[in-house]
């Protein structure tokens, strides 16, 4: 139990470095909640601190997911004898999540996860589910994105449809299981955003070059 309780926070905690804010402070010198939609995600990144920022920020974040779900997986799977390694693994990476949504370090008001959740999904994906999963889930990501231009959206509609992934690849009731919760907490995430894009008022993605 001890093992997986320092998994946990471990995992919390990597998921809590604010990639976006760091990078506001260290290349602009300003707060990047106060700047754009204000939120602490790569999105943001792209359009208050420019295209390389941004991006950068996005893999930053999505790495953020694969550490706990991978390296501490690894690492502690044969300590915490009290779960399964798919158990262990899906745990830190909804710790991670957790922490990237409500982190420690600003007050517990972070990102909304999307990046992370790649990340924790691409790393079950490795461990766990085959390749195919993260796959069909970014084409159905990059389609949406395409057709509408909306990060937000997209990002929605790639967590509705991983669930539905999770059920025709075959994936075991725990990962459908946490897929739906992971479903659930994007959505609950992008509540304004779903609000906006009913009234036709949700920006589409526009960043700066630089």
């Amino acid at each position: 139990m001890l093992w997986i309780i320092i998994g946990v926070i471990a995992s919390y905690l990597i998921g809590s470095i604010p990639t976006a804010y760091i990078f506001g402070r260290v290349l602009k010198g300003i707060d990047i909640r106060k700047f754009g939609s204000g939120n602490v995600g790569a999105t943001n990144a792209l359009r208050v601190l420019g295209k390389k920022a941004g991006i950068t920020v996005l893999l930053l974040d999505v790495f953020k997911g694969v550490i706990p779900v991978i390296f501490l997986g690894n690492l502690f799977a044969p300590k915490a004898t009290l779960v399964s390694s798919e158990a262990l693994r899906i745990l830190f990476g909804i710790a991670c999540i957790f922490g990237h949504n409500w982190t420690i370090f600003l007050n517990f008001k972070g990102g909304k996860g999307v990046a992370t959740t790649i990340g924790v999904v691409i790393g079950l994906s490795i461990a766990i589910t085959g390749l195919q999963l993260i796959l069909a889930m970014l084409a159905t990501w990059l389609i949406v994105f395409l057709i509408l231009r909306i990060v937000s959206i997209a990002s929605v509609v790639a967590a509705v449809a991983l669930p539905i992934y999770m059920f025709v690849f075959n994936q075991s009731r725990l990962l459908i299981a946490a897929s739906i919760a992971l479903c659930v907490l994007i959505i609950l995430r992008h509540k304004p955003n779903l609000i906006r894009f009913s009234q036709g008022k949700e920006p589409k993605l526009k960043f700066r070059k630089k």
